[in-house]
């Protein structure tokens, strides 16, 4: 009965956040654990994308302003650049290579993520189940009277920059994230996150607050909900459409810190990895984390829990994946790590590279652009 009242409450204050001002969302819940149907999130979404709302929009006034109609020029500017490059690239590298049913059916797994849905749904569509995982704070959905408040040029262009390192240079910087996503501009990776999933073509069918039990359970939770110990595996769950598609997707996305110093302790997080047994892992300008002694933990459970792992040069080092498990495909050209990280070289995987490896036509991750890209795809074979 207790936890009935709590969704009733916590559905009754999502209600009112959004309706301040304006007309209350549609809101439809099929069962306790099931997203709330709502399209305040596909309006927000459009509008800090640039994208003209549906019919019915509360925000169709803020549209007809000049700052948002230069906001939606430049933004139009910038998505045409970015999917004639780095998103072609990504989607004919996955037509070509990442076909296997196996990985088709699996959940994907995108540790370090930062709120790059873009490169995640390229390179893996129609998922019904993609769990993202990052430091950043989830954050929240802003109300209508917020964003009217926010509204202005210099607001507008701010909410841009939230997204133009993964559209300039195909990842996120992380002191960038720093400054943007805590508060500055946004409070958390959820309003890019919904930018990238609506310009890519999905319609945002609804959202909730998620956190994850003593158990590893995804449990609901309320939007300033503040965890009474250490970990409090903070998230939001996105339910999605792709353009075309009679089927609904999931992205979960977690703050969680992946370091062996809080990760050892955090049983509910560890415990909730296991449930995604056989998933296919993304890595990709991790800031070379994986390599690092104080990140062993995570990486053992990368390689325990994935069927197949996508990376770059800085996820996994090349010889944790031992021929006896593991079926290693190479891609583009490797030699050194870009810039600051070339330290991080692996002799092992420029030999590898030397010895063969099949084109890769797309740029992405450091040294975007400037130098040749690298990817390695292993799949699991016991």
């Amino acid at each position: 009965m207790g936890v009935v009242i709590f969704r009733g409450l916590a559905l009754f204050a999502a209600l009112v956040l959004y309706g301040c001002g304006s007309a209350a969302p549609q809101v439809q819940r099929a069962a306790a654990n099931d997203v709330p149907q709502r399209r305040d999130a596909d309006d927000v979404a459009r509008f800090i994308a640039g994208m003209p709302g549906k019919t019915g929009s509360p925000l169709a006034g803020l549209e007809a302003t000049e700052a948002w109609q230069e906001h939606r020029r430049l933004l139009d500017e910038a998505w045409s650049k970015t999917d004639s490059t780095l998103v072609k690239g990504l989607q004919e590298f996955q037509g070509k290579e990442l076909t296997d049913p196996r990985m088709q059916a699996a959940p994907m797994f995108y540790p370090f993520s930062g709120p790059d849905a873009l490169t995640m749904t390229s390179l893996f569509p129609h998922r019904a189940m993609y769990v993202m995982v990052a430091l950043e704070p989830a954050g929240t959905l802003p109300t209508v009277p917020q964003l009217e408040s926010k509204a202005t040029a210099q607001d507008l262009g701010a909410m841009r920059a939230t997204v133009g390192s993964v559209l300039q240079r195909s990842f996120f910087i992380t002191r960038e994230m720093d400054k943007q996503l805590r508060g500055q501009v946004a409070d958390g990776l959820m309003l890019p996150i919904l930018h990238l999933l609506v310009r890519r073509g999905n319609t945002i069918l609804g959202f909730r607050y998620v956190r994850l039990d003593d158990r590893g359970e995804v449990i609901d939770r309320a939007a300033d909900y503040k965890a009474p110990g250490r970990f409090g595996n903070k998230g939001v769950e996105i339910e999605f459409r792709a353009a075309g598609s009679q089927e609904s997707q999931k992205l979960f996305y977690f703050s969680v810190n992946l370091s062996d110093e809080r990760l050892t302790e955090n049983k509910p997080f560890l415990e909730y990895l296991t449930k995604l047994k056989g998933a296919t892992t993304l890595l990709k300008a991790t800031s070379y984390m994986p390599h690092q002694t104080g990140f062993s933990l995570i990486r053992s459970q990368i390689l325990a829990v994935s069927g197949a792992v996508l990376q770059d040069d800085s996820g996994v080092p090349y010889r944790f994946f031992t021929p006896a498990e593991w079926k290693v495909q190479l891609y583009g050209e490797y030699t050194r790590p870009y810039g600051s990280f070339a330290y991080m070289v692996q002799p092992d995987l420029r030999n590898a590279f030397a010895a063969g490896a099949k084109p890769l036509a797309v740029r992405l991750s450091y040294g975007y652009s400037k130098v040749p890209s690298n990817l390695l795809l292993a799949r699991k074979v016991r």
